[in-house]
């Protein structure tokens, strides 16, 4: 899997490589971006998108951001993220970059998490329908992480209409099947 947009975001990547290089982290491809570690803990990740080339941290509900400077992309509870769009804004924000990294680290090592609640989304009745009449396929949703359910639950109920919320759960079901969330049957 290539990062997105990795050549359009090629000297901001390289950038936020510089300043990361300066931690005690492990760097790895994970989802198919530079992703870093500590003490088999993810901590940053770096994601190239249309618009803007960001810096993630996997539990940036926990810093203090004093600067204001992290963003919480649609409903993820624990990430939040950096947006940059120059390697010239990256590097004169490079020190608030690396006081962040550091109290990331920090956490991680310390083995904080955010706390997460725990969203019960309602099975539309469609999917419940589909649930009585293939008890495989039901087994099939039920073995998915938390996540990955809750994931198509809100893609399911996001339809207005019956008829697409039914053509959604169609659509879903070899992912699903194949124990792949939303954002993985791509």
């Amino acid at each position: 899997m290539e990062m997105a947009y990795r050549d359009r975001w090629r000297a901001e990547i390289a950038e936020l490589r510089r300043i990361l290089a300066g931690f005690d982290l492990s760097e790895e491809c994970k989802w198919g971006k530079p992703c870093y570690t500590t003490a088999g803990h993810n901590v940053v990740i770096i994601q190239g998108f249309k618009e803007y080339c960001a810096l993630g941290f996997f539990q940036g509900a926990l810093l203090k951001d004093p600067k204001k400077l992290l963003v919480q992309l649609g409903q993820v509870q624990a990430a939040r993220v950096m947006k940059f769009t120059s390697a010239g804004e990256i590097a004169a924000k490079a020190t608030t970059i690396k006081a962040y990294v550091r109290e990331a680290v920090a956490a991680a090592k310390a083995g904080r998490k955010v706390e997460t609640k725990a969203r019960d989304l309602p099975v539309p009745e469609e999917l419940a329908d589909k649930f009585r009449r293939d008890a495989r396929f039901k087994r099939a949703f039920e073995a998915l992480t938390p996540g990955r359910q809750r994931g198509y639950l809100f893609h399911f109920s996001a339809a207005k209409q019956s008829a697409t919320r039914v053509a959604r759960i169609e659509k879903a079901m070899p992912a699903i099947f194949e124990g792949r969330g939303f954002l993985e049957r791509r």
